[in-house]
């Protein structure tokens, strides 16, 4: 194991477990203000173009416009979603993608897989 990956273990650890009662309140928080599902679970390029699936939690209602096109981010963001993003605790579950591999807690953001054609 390279020293990155141990250092994205030990740490992406370490913070799961002091994070721990926040996750789980967060997880109650969204389940009663959004109901299910309380993940947002999203595709993403990995290592090598390699997809996995990035998880955060919701801070969105699904909600779309008469023609079945998704609304604005500013019309769907829930008034809990507005307070997890500026703090980035709608990100905390992403330990768990840094702690199996998926990503690293040093490096670029995976964006969506729409945009791999374009690296």
């Amino acid at each position: 194991m390279g020293t990155k990956r141990l250092f994205d273990v030990v740490v992406a650890l370490a913070l799961l477990i002091v994070f721990l009662p926040v996750l789980a309140v967060l997880g109650v928080l969204i389940r009663v203000n959004m109901g299910r599902p309380v993940l947002f679970r999203q595709t993403r390029p990995g290592l090598y173009g390699v997809p996995f699936d990035m998880v955060k939690f919701r801070s969105m209602r699904d909600a779309h416009d008469r023609d079945g096109n998704p609304l604005a981010v500013a019309e769907r963001l829930t008034p809990l979603g507005s307070r997890l993003r500026p703090l980035s605790l709608d990100e905390l579950p992403q330990l768990w993608s840094v702690l199996k591999g998926d990503m690293s807690l040093v490096g670029p953001r995976p964006l969506p897989m729409k945009y791999i054609e374009r690296y």
